[in-house]
């Protein structure tokens, strides 16, 4: 087991610094010199030439990437070309808007699909089901964006509940903050919630087919109590894996939500500096990004061996 745990972090290790060079090389090549768009195009030959050594643009593509490498691993992601401000603290002050509207929006997703799946697959074939149906396929067509404008416009414009956009910033207060991210979280939730409709169901389908479901039966217990103490318990590896595929999304595909609704989060960071092409805040956040889906998937094959004891004993 431990052997299993060090084998996957090495593994980790290894595949995050692959990533970091290729994000690097990949910044590198891409045409446009960020010294020039900085001072425009009436800067003289001899300014250009001082910025660019400043920035270490006239410095090989590997030794650039070894020296951001060596300042990443001691918390300094660089200078904003934009911002002017300490790259790290701008992701920080960004993903206190975005983690908080990712956790919310998981969680809705979770509660509202779970018991979805499970009641579509008690009940399959009937009016719950189809209606659980109905309810997937509009989560997957609809976007997030539309969901969002269609809310501002009912809980906002028309019925003045929530505010339309904006985040106060939590030092406001928390209900303040919060407030600003009920809605958006539920524009996310709601095509969440139907894909992972759709997998609780099918999850829950198959294992009801196995033999130790119908044992459980043949002693008695009642259907409720076997659908949530047996067969969900037995089902949640692959629901586990599509809640991580989507808390990972919700960090780093919230841009449209992000802008729709005026909020100061990760995605519209990443956004803004791709436009104003400041790559040194584009490496730190596909990085981030990057980082954040490498570890989810390893958390979540962690979380396969708490939940399989067969994968346990397999590991062992």
């Amino acid at each position: 087991m431990t052997a299993l745990i060090l084998k996957r972090l090495f593994g980790l290790f290894v595949t995050l610094l692959a990533v970091s060079f290729l994000i690097y090389t990949v910044m590198g090549l891409l045409p446009g010199d960020p010294a020039a768009i900085m001072l425009g195009t009436s800067a003289s030959p001899d300014t250009l030439a001082a910025l660019q050594k400043q920035m270490g643009l006239d410095q090989p593509l590997v030794l650039r990437y070894v020296s951001w490498l060596a300042a990443m691993a001691h918390g300094d992601l660089g200078q904003s070309y934009t911002y002017g401000v300490p790259v790290a603290g701008l992701i920080l002050d960004r993903l206190a808007v975005t983690l908080p509207l990712a956790c919310i929006a998981i969680t809705l997703s979770i509660l509202i699909a779970v018991p979805l799946g499970v009641m579509a697959a008690r009940y399959r074939g009937g009016v719950i089901d189809r209606f659980c149906g109905l309810f997937s396929h509009a989560g997957i067509a609809v976007p997030g964006f539309w969901v969002g404008l269609l809310l501002i416009l009912v809980f906002s414009t028309t019925l003045g509940w929530m505010p339309a956009g904006g985040f106060p910033g939590w030092q406001a207060g928390f209900v303040a903050a919060s407030k600003a991210l009920v809605l958006p979280a539920v524009a996310l939730a709601f095509s969440q919630a139907g894909v992972l409709t759709r997998v609780c169901r099918s999850a829950m389908l198959e294992v009801m087919s196995e033999d130790f479901v119908r044992t459980v039966r043949a002693k008695g217990i009642g259907e409720t109590a076997t659908l949530w103490k047996h067969v969900l318990p037995n089902a949640l590896i692959p629901v586990i894996t599509m809640v991580g595929l989507q808390f990972t999304f919700l960090i780093a595909g919230t841009v449209l939500v992000e802008n729709v609704f005026n909020l100061p989060g990760l995605g519209r960071l990443a956004f803004q500096a791709l436009t104003q092409r400041d790559i040194v805040v584009m490496q730190s956040v596909v990085l981030f990004f990057c980082t954040l889906v490498i570890s989810m998937n390893f958390l979540v094959d962690m979380a396969y061996l708490l939940i399989d004891p067969r994968l346990r004993a397999h590991a062992a």
